[in-house]
């Protein structure tokens, strides 16, 4: 900028400093420019990570999936089934004579659920388990029967002055988690409070036995129970196992889900039958193709983000944001070199064969018809080609597994971005400090030439009325 003696103008500082700043910035701007694009080469990489991610998640859930078997009962109202990979496919009859059910008891109505029963002294309440055998049933009643411990321990709790209500007694069984259900139920009478007691579990063995001591005696005469002796409380709902029949065997189960009488198949019994029930256990097609259908779409989310932010551009506006990274191109070449390495071991050796094919766009296809015919003609070998150490998806899942890893590929030269971003911020950092000194000095000389130039027009002015003054 030129500046004349004749000048009467004062200088606009602060835009004349902002205007230098703005060329002394340039360093910075670049740098700033650079510190932007690798943090956009960090956020794509984080992008590919989770991809890569999804992708072994998806082929590990392929070779999982070939071992996944599908259960369909005849009739679903009797029963429902689960098979684990240990199961047997086949078919199976199966006839059901008789539920697993847990032992149910009710004590003697009372007026009130809140009103206290017996004088509070403290009276000790002691559960056990067991088998009732023996005897008669009347009415809720046992008469000559025997009880048999289970041998599973006793539980107990007490009721003294600060429980001894229907509610209190409800809360304490309820709070011991001893394997007892307290309710109070109310069924319309004079005396219509009455609590009802049911075993957790079901089968013979855990029938109850109710004991007291202590107290005033009114505890025991409201639970006391002994199927051999005493009961104070009726039996509404004998405790009893499960019977059915597989294929003509006999099995009693104390609960209605039954995990052993078919080879990894684990039954829910519903209700009873009177004719057999059928039982299909097959290979789950729809799991397996439904675990093929996300492994293609998985790689094919993979392959799209490397391909697109890999692109070279005709600037930095089109070009991808990993354009040229060699990183990416080592991901590519590896993936490549799995996918055409055949599987070892079977007659089927690549992913063609079972109808997941690469397209001309380098996408990959699924065919499942052509899947469906390879898994109902030849499932070993499809089990091969997939799941063996040579299989495609257990090489992938290996390959997602180490680009992931601490120091893998993706690791490393995350790393490395991140370190560049710091050396670059220092260096702004570093730059920033000599901006702060730079304006203040630019700031303080052009202050400074104001001054001189307020004073070199004071001085013309006076010389200018003194001359005037001598004409």
């Amino acid at each position: 900028m030129a500046i004349t003696a004749s000048s009467t103008t004062a200088l606009d500082v602060p835009t004349l400093v902002s205007q230098l700043m703005a060329i002394e910035r340039r360093p910075i701007d670049k740098l700033d420019a650079k510190v932007s694009s690798y943090e956009s080469k960090i956020s794509s990489f984080g992008t590919l990570s989770s991809l890569v991610s999804s992708f072994q998640t998806a082929a590990e859930s392929l070779s999982s999936s070939l071992e996944k078997l599908a259960t369909t009962p005849s009739d679903a109202n009797v029963l429902s089934a689960t098979a684990a990979s240990t199961a047997v496919p086949g078919s199976y009859s199966i006839n059901v004579s008789q539920l697993a059910q847990s032992q149910n008891l009710i004590a003697a109505g009372q007026t009130s659920s809140t009103a206290a029963i017996g004088d509070g002294t403290a009276t000790t309440v002691t559960f056990d388990f067991g088998t009732i055998s023996g005897g008669t049933l009347t009415n809720g009643v046992y008469s000559g029967a025997a009880f048999t411990s289970n041998g599973g321990g006793t539980q107990s709790i007490v009721i003294d002055s600060t429980n001894n209500t229907l509610e209190g007694i409800r809360d304490a069984i309820n709070a011991a988690g001893m394997g007892v259900t307290a309710t109070i139920v109310n069924d319309g009478s004079g005396t219509p409070y009455r609590l009802a007691l049911t075993s957790t579990n079901s089968g013979l063995s855990n029938s109850l036995k109710i004991t007291t001591s202590g107290g005033d005696g009114s505890i025991g005469n409201l639970l006391g129970y002994d199927p051999a002796g005493t009961q104070n409380l009726t039996q509404t709902m004998a405790a009893q196992n499960a019977n059915l029949t597989v294929n003509g065997i006999a099995i009693t189960s104390a609960s209605n889900t039954v995990s052993e009488a078919i080879q990894g198949v684990t039954l829910t019994l519903k209700s009873t039958t009177t004719t057999p029930t059928s039982l299909a256990v097959a290979r789950d097609t729809t799991a397996i193709n439904t675990a093929a259908s996300g492994f293609v779409d998985a790689y094919n989310a993979l392959a799209s983000q490397i391909k697109s932010r890999s692109a070279f551009g005709t600037d930095d506006k089109t070009a991808g944001a990993l354009a040229g990274d060699g990183t990416l191109r080592v991901m590519q070449e590896q993936l490549r070199g799995i996918f055409n390495t055949p599987a070892s071991g079977g007659t089927l050796t690549s992913l063609a064969q079972v109808g997941i094919a690469f397209q001309k766009d380098g996408s990959l296809l699924l065919d499942s018809s052509k899947l469906n015919n390879a898994l109902s003609t030849d499932f070993s070998d499809v089990t091969n080609l997939l799941s063996s150490s040579t299989g495609y998806a257990t090489r992938l899942e290996a390959w997602a597994k180490s680009t992931l890893a601490i120091d893998g590929l993706i690791d490393t030269r995350t790393k490395s971005l991140k370190q560049n971003v710091e050396n670059y911020n220092d260096e702004i950092d570093r730059l920033e400090i000599r901006m702060k000194a730079l304006e203040k000095k630019y700031t303080t000389e052009y202050t400074t030439l104001n001054l001189l130039l307020s004073s070199m027009n004071s001085t013309s002015t006076y010389l200018t009325q003194q001359l005037a003054s001598s004409k």
